[in-house]
């Protein structure tokens, strides 16, 4: 579904990205681990159309998007969370869902004055996608409540709800995990493998959490300093010595929950 092919990204003479290439494939859930400063954010944002790479080329279901707009990348299905969820904190839940579809008629002046009735069935529309949204991911209970009054596990699986507002074929997951309760932790899980086995969503997340990790990916790809490492099932990397040795820590092997 993604390829990334050679991409570089160069900020003066600080190679962020460094000739990465790697493949996520549709249908899957995969993870993008490694230390801090491998290079992970600056590649999704490169994916993400927030950066222009200094070279290489990023491919969408075989179709080059490299340099694209993340408008643009939306209306392709490629859409991304962040690690500090971005709700409207004003807006209740359901209205935080109601916002994502683009073109709404109700956008149009001229249409608020002579489109009323076409603007009441549209967003008639839209509520029910997202009262049937709030229900799959069990958030039925909050549906009223302004955003910025949820916990942030609740944030982020009103974040994973905003990519269910659009025909999503590709959803990047920015540390799904950061600031999020085991308890909640294992409900965004859950909500991820329904969206995956039921909806067909591909997913590629970065995270520390190598427990859910291994839980929820596979493949999961290792960078380092810019460049990929290692490419394998969850175990497979965290038993690969390479990785083990210089990135994530000799006792890794004998503990859980350990980071990446």
């Amino acid at each position: 579904m993604i390829v990334v092919d050679g991409v570089s990204k160069y900020f003066g003479g600080v190679h962020a990205v460094d000739n990465a290439s790697l493949q996520i494939e549709k249908g899957s859930i995969t993870g993008l681990i490694g230390p801090n400063g491998a290079g992970k954010t600056t590649l999704f944002n490169i994916i993400a159309g927030n950066l222009s790479p200094t070279s290489g080329r990023i491919l969408l279901d075989g179709q080059d998007i490299t340099g694209l707009k993340p408008h643009e990348l939306f209306n392709r299905g490629l859409l991304r969370t962040f690690q500090i969820a971005h709700e409207f904190s004003t807006l209740t839940v359901t209205e935080n869902l109601m916002m994502v579809p683009g073109a709404q008629h109700g956008e149009k002046i001229w249409n608020t004055f002579f489109a009323r009735a076409r603007i009441a069935q549209q967003e008639a529309e839209i509520r029910s996608r997202a009262m049937e949204v709030i229900e799959f991911l069990n958030l039925s209970h909050i549906a009223d409540e302004v955003a910025g009054n949820l916990s942030g596990g609740q944030k982020k699986l009103l974040e994973l709800g905003r990519t269910m507002m659009v025909d999503a074929k590709v959803v990047l997951l920015d540390e799904v995990g950061a600031g999020v309760n085991r308890t909640l932790l294992n409900d965004v899980g859950d909500a991820i493998i329904r969206l995956n086995q039921e909806r067909g969503y591909t997913f590629c997340m970065i995270e520390h959490d190598m427990d859910f990790i291994g839980r929820l990916c596979d493949p999961v790809i290792v960078m380092a300093e810019g460049s990929v490492l290692a490419t394998g099932s969850a175990e497979e990397v965290k038993n690969n010595e390479q990785v083990i040795e210089a990135y994530l820590g000799r006792g890794l092997k004998n503990k859980t929950g350990a980071s990446a």
